[in-house]
């Protein structure tokens, strides 16, 4: 981050995905807040301080590898 600036500038614009009807394993209703979960094809996700029972709020952490597409990039 440059100095001087401000650091909302440096947010990337597409970094806040909703995902409002996903298919979730129903125990995962009592996920406590910073309990950490693999989603399948998805990444890494922690249960967010905000999640009810009602409505489960989860955090992607960190994304998995799509080593694949790196593959097929290579011969197009």
């Amino acid at each position: 981050m440059e100095e001087g600036k401000d650091f909302t500038e440096n947010i990337n614009p597409n970094s806040l995905k909703v995902l409002t009807h996903p298919l979730i394993e129903p125990a995962l209703k009592d996920a406590q807040p910073g309990a950490y979960y693999q989603f399948l094809r998805q990444g890494y996700f922690c249960a967010d301080p905000d999640s009810t029972p009602e409505k489960p709020v989860f955090n992607r952490t960190v994304p998995l590898r799509d080593s694949w597409a790196k593959i097929e990039k290579k011969f197009d």
